[in-house]
């Protein structure tokens, strides 16, 4: 019997934010992603984490990936297990990513695909869809995302919040705006299985998303039309993998997430998003009883490195034995570089300083959260080591909780905190702290 696995390539750790029980790969030789593929949840996530990478770097990663899926696949039916895999590149919800890059590898490798879904709806985050624009919801009001910081990312800038238009800026006219399909509300809400049956040869389609049931409509309808035997691409926020999981309620509610602290101690949290938003929330969190700030001045890395690390370091085990949690923050003032790879090339340096800290944090800690889509990857990947972990659930609106393995050598069972950069209001990491804190 053919099983279904949604297979989703995430460019950075944080879209498993709106599903549980899951797991997430940071590794994707072929053992690995076997792993995944036979796991008994409807999806799994690979954590390419490419959005940190140049578009070369994104292009090769994504390609071994794909390269591998097709190996596990094929060594799997071998064996009698036979999968049709939903392919999802799940990208950020403000529209930064490598598109058309991504889609582009994976449709060569693992295609041919009758079409490639713009699902870039986050309602969690206050994303969504109407007329084939997408808004960000600030301060109650709606604006179109190119009004928006992230449209001005010196990465992946653009100027245009209507999907086709998007859509032909970011693949250099290669798909034209007239070409993507548009599936709106009217169409998401009713009967579009006719239509989604006569897409073919990888068209384009942008789809509408004003709340979490319009996109369960669509994903309906879009599993039926796979069942039929069409196959499909996504490049989609996380609101889009809630529709195609249709999971129960996680085990354990987001108030209660206090059970999974570790002894009832103090915790870390690991700051390196630089957007407004969690600057903003930093605020908050210093204000609150129990938590002690710690800056790093990045200019001295370069430089003063052993020294600031181990000064850090020193700090952090003075205030755990105090049972104070410490938020570990670089400095707030957001560099200039000369180019793409030079920022990039910064970023990594950086991301290695937070991830030696991560290393040799207190043992006994009780728990971790990392604020920041990059920071978090590396932070699975790199600081604590994980080849795989499982989601336990949300601890806030698109804030995942995974648990560190019970054989883990410094942290057993201890609950890390997976916080996207852009995500929650002014006050939301303080309440993430609250929920996990004991004191």
């Amino acid at each position: 019997m053919t099983q279904t696995k949604i297979i989703v390539l995430d460019d950075d750790p944080t879209g498993s934010q709106t599903v549980h029980s899951c797991l997430l790969l940071t590794r994707w030789d072929v053992e690995t992603l076997k792993q995944g593929l036979q796991d008994a949840a409807p999806l799994f996530f690979i954590l390419t984490n490419t959005r940190g990478m140049s578009a070369t770097q994104a292009t090769e990663i994504t390609r071994e990936v794909c390269v591998n899926c097709s190996l596990a696949l094929t060594e799997l039916a071998d064996e009698g297990v036979d999968i049709n895999p939903l392919l999802v590149s799940r990208s950020d919800s403000t529209l930064r990513g490598h598109y058309p890059v991504e889609t582009d590898v994976i449709a060569e490798e693992l295609g041919p695909f009758d079409a490639h879904f713009m699902v870039p709806a986050f309602f969690e985050g206050g994303r969504f869809t109407i007329d084939s624009t997408h808004y960000l919801n600030v301060d109650g009001q709606a604006v179109p995302v190119h009004k928006t910081e992230f449209a001005q990312d010196s990465v992946f800038a653009y100027s245009h919040s209507y999907l086709p238009d998007y859509v032909e800026e970011k693949t250099n006219g290669r798909i034209k705006a007239s070409q993507v399909e548009r599936f709106t509300l009217e169409d998401v809400r009713g009967d579009c299985l006719p239509r989604l049956l006569t897409l073919k040869d990888n068209v384009c389609c942008a789809v509408d998303g004003e709340t979490q049931d319009d996109l369960n409509n669509f994903c309906l309808q879009l599993i039926e039309a796979a069942n039929k035997g069409k196959r499909y691409l996504f490049r989609s926020a996380a609101s889009l993998l809630t529709a195609l999981a249709q999971l129960p309620p996680q085990p354990v509610p987001a108030e209660r997430m206090r059970e999974y602290t570790r002894h009832g101690m103090s915790g870390a949290i690991i700051v390196g998003s630089h957007v407004k938003k969690t600057t903003e929330q930093l605020e908050q969190l210093l204000q609150q009883d129990g938590v002690q700030g710690i800056e790093i001045d990045v200019s001295r890395i370069s430089n003063q490195r052993a020294q600031l690390l181990s000064d850090i370091i020193a700090l952090c085990e003075e205030l755990h034995a105090k049972n104070v949690t410490t938020a570990i923050y670089t400095s707030r003032t957001e560099l200039r570089f000369d180019d793409q790879q030079s920022r990039l090339d910064f970023g990594e340096a950086v991301s290695a300083f937070l991830m030696d800290v991560v290393k040799a944090l207190p043992v006994t800690l009780g728990f971790l959260i990392s604020k920041g889509g990059i920071t978090s990857n590396d932070v699975l990947s790199d600081g604590l080591a994980l080849r795989t972990s499982r989601v336990i659930g949300q601890i806030h609106a698109g804030c995942s909780v995974v648990r560190c393995p019970k054989d883990h050598p410094r942290y057993s069972d201890m609950p890390v905190v997976i916080f996207p950069g852009n995500v929650g209001d002014e006050h939301a990491l303080a309440t993430v702290y609250r929920r996990l804190s004991t004191v």
